[in-house]
């Protein structure tokens, strides 16, 4: 496996492969890696020839105050699962090879990246699009793997790819959940037992949504309502958001008439999670 710290480095290698008639798959992470995230990998290495991750915490997503610091760094045990399950290229720069001095150019997505989570992190979605640009300009991979539990991300780097006719395809994958329905989060780590009891109320709640919606109720109010019951009955009160929204949109709607994508966003302990499932 190569592991490579420039972006040189990385185009020649590509540039190589690409040479061979090879096809290119790219996973961007922030490191910490789970079994969600090796899906993405094994997702890519079934469908490309290569498969490239990309190991970068990105400063510019993070606001003041948010977890930046002690985000997860375990580079040298993420290496080790890469090599494992067949990973090609590791790409692992450095701030300044991101971001040089000097830089200054960031990307605006628009009104996909403005509620939810765009609101209670504002400035967070300029980041991510920043970043996910020059990595795919960067890498030039055929398709690109992205997880489906950060929803509307998902729907960002769509937009953003149409809007700068940017050649690769994004591919969105499922989210992968811990035994008790726990989406998996490198996030997760900071929970501690309580915590982590506490925070199977999400997936719980989600999945309680669902119940109602099939059982006939269909009123998002009604539903978020119940779901904020839910998280609250396992002690979660800091709720960010409980958003019911057209499938592939960020739109909210009132009542469930078709497919509908429950998202929520809430702190257990110090640590905010999000998650999301379709119903309807």
């Amino acid at each position: 496996m190569i592991i490579a710290n420039s972006i040189a480095e990385v185009r020649a290698a590509v540039h190589s492969a690409r040479a061979a008639g090879e096809a290119i798959g790219f996973v961007p992470t922030m490191g910490a890696l789970h079994a969600g995230h090796l899906s993405l990998v094994d997702a890519s290495r079934a469908r490309c020839d290569r498969t490239v991750v990309s190991v970068f915490v990105n400063p510019t997503q993070f606001g003041p105050g948010e977890d930046l610091d002690r985000y997860p760094r375990t580079f040298r045990a993420d290496c080790e699962q890469l090599a494992e399950r067949g990973c090609w290229l590791v790409f692992a720069p450095s701030n300044e090879e991101i971001y040089p001095p000097g830089y200054e150019t960031f990307v605006e997505v628009g009104s996909v990246a403005e509620p939810w989570e765009g609101a209670c992190r504002p400035g967070h979605y300029r980041g991510v699009a920043t970043v996910v640009l020059k990595l795919l300009l960067m890498v030039g991979a055929d398709q690109a793997f992205f997880g489906q539990k950060d929803y509307q991300q998902s729907l960002v780097v769509r937009q953003l790819v149409a809007d700068f006719n940017v050649p690769t395809e994004i591919v969105i994958c499922p989210t992968v959940r811990e035994a008790d329905g726990l989406a998996m989060s490198s996030r997760n780590a900071f929970l501690n037992p309580t915590q982590r009891h506490q925070a199977r109320a999400l997936w719980k709640s989600l999945q309680l949504a669902e119940e109602l919606c099939q059982t006939g109720e269909r009123r998002t109010p009604i539903l978020a309502g119940r779901i904020r019951e839910c998280l609250a009955e396992a002690g979660i009160t800091e709720v960010d958001y409980i958003a019911l929204v057209k499938a592939g949109t960020v739109i909210a709607i009132d009542e469930v008439v078709g497919p509908t994508v429950v998202a929520l966003a809430v702190r257990v302990g110090q640590t905010r999670l999000i998650d999301n499932h379709q119903i309807g």
